[in-house]
């Protein structure tokens, strides 16, 4: 495996080092703006680190420091920005193939702590391919790891680095607004239903943890992970708010087609179901995935539903 560290001739570092420079400082801007990042790629050596990486919100990051043209593949819950639907997929994260990634020749995969199965990140280990896994703890560590490990497998340290000054200040921004809001929020629950019987997301789920960021709180708790929506399920929630994603609101045939589940007629969301404030819902990537998007989602959810 190549190492992404590697010597240049003075030149052309002094070039890339600005480059990383102009790029950092224009990333940085972005992210306390909420603005996004450029899509525009920066500038790489020819022999910079092939990637994979796996996960929707760790592809999100290799945009963010405009090192798309090293990504040879992304999983198929990759889909922001759109440019990354057109990069080859190697499956979904969980049921990953040894044959298929190294047949893209990456030097390095970047993937969720729940990325697999382990015998396939062995065999990678094993041909030479670099290995960075993400812990996922629904954190805003989590989203810094994410930063760092694509970082360190891109040979993008420093970039990395200014990236994340700008997303720390945005992000400790839009906490002190949440700090500062007064009243208890809304309760909130949430439901997954993009196929299948809906689930309700209890404790130690990101569903959860992004609820708490906004200043609001969720409708379950008691037990950990998702559980099927019953009845004794939404009465017992007694939600002031669904949120939901915006897949699963399409799954089901749209917001009118939602409220005709009868589980939800036994809730306080049901009687207010005209307000908008009541069935919000949004992407599930920008939602869940936890990538350097996470602080212009929480702001906006805190707004629309915290802030009177």
């Amino acid at each position: 495996m190549k190492s992404p560290l590697r010597s240049f001739p003075s030149a052309g570092t002094s070039r890339r080092s600005a480059l990383q420079k102009l790029s950092a400082a224009a990333l940085a801007g972005a992210a306390a703006s909420a603005a996004g990042w450029p899509l525009r790629p920066v500038a790489a050596a020819p022999s910079a680190p092939r990637l994979i990486t796996v996960g929707g919100g760790i592809t999100e990051v290799v945009y963010a420091l405009g090192a798309q043209d090293q990504l040879v593949g992304t999983d198929t819950t990759s889909l922001y920005p759109a440019a990354a639907q057109a990069t080859p997929k190697v499956g979904y994260m969980r049921q990953l193939s040894a044959e298929g990634l190294l047949s893209l020749r990456p030097d390095a995969v970047v993937a969720g702590s729940d990325a697999g199965p382990p015998v396939v990140l062995d065999q990678l280990r094993s041909a030479g391919v670099r290995v960075e896994l993400v812990n996922a703890d629904h954190s805003w560590d989590e989203v810094r790891r994410k930063v760092a490990a694509v970082g360190r497998a891109a040979g993008r340290e420093a970039a990395a680095r200014e990236l994340q000054i700008g997303l720390d200040a945005r992000w400790q921004a839009v906490m002190a607004r949440v700090q500062a809001a007064k009243a208890p929020g809304p309760r909130i629950l949430f439901v997954l239903s993009h196929s299948g019987s809906p689930m309700v997301a209890g404790e130690k789920t990101a569903a959860d943890a992004l609820i708490r960021f906004i200043g609001a709180r969720n409708a379950l708790g008691g037990f950990q992970g998702y559980r099927p929506m019953t009845a004794e399920a939404m009465a017992q929630a007694a939600p002031d708010v669904i949120l939901t994603t915006t897949q699963g609101i399409e799954a089901i045939g749209g917001e009118a087609a939602f409220w005709q589940r009868p589980e939800l007629a036994l809730t306080p969301a049901f009687e207010r179901r005209a307000s908008a404030r009541t069935l919000v819902h949004l992407d599930a990537l920008e939602l869940l995935g936890f990538g350097p998007r996470l602080p212009s989602v929480v702001e906006r959810l805190h707004n629309q539903l915290v802030r009177s």
